[in-house]
């Protein structure tokens, strides 16, 4: 079988081109939070989000936007019961 420069030179490039998409995967798992870094990111918003709520709450004058906000915050307070 004779020598073929041009195919050794593709097999190269296909070889080269696993490798990259590999370590691309890796590097993509690596950059996904765990299920424990999620939970507590979720509590971090849940957080923010119902002092967020609780500080329009304690400005609000409508009976009908505090209803709504107590809503809201109760509806927060249940999902992170929830989690």
């Amino acid at each position: 079988m004779a020598w073929d420069g041009d195919d050794l030179a593709g097999q190269r490039k296909r070889s080269l081109k696993r490798q990259q998409a590999a370590a691309d995967a890796r590097a993509h798992r690596a950059l996904r939070p765990s299920r424990n870094e999620r939970a507590a990111q979720d509590l971090r918003r849940y957080d923010s989000l119902a002092r967020g709520i609780m500080g329009q709450l304690s400005r609000a004058t409508n009976p009908a936007h505090r209803s709504m906000l107590e809503s809201a915050l109760k509806s927060i307070n249940d999902e992170m019961g929830e989690g």
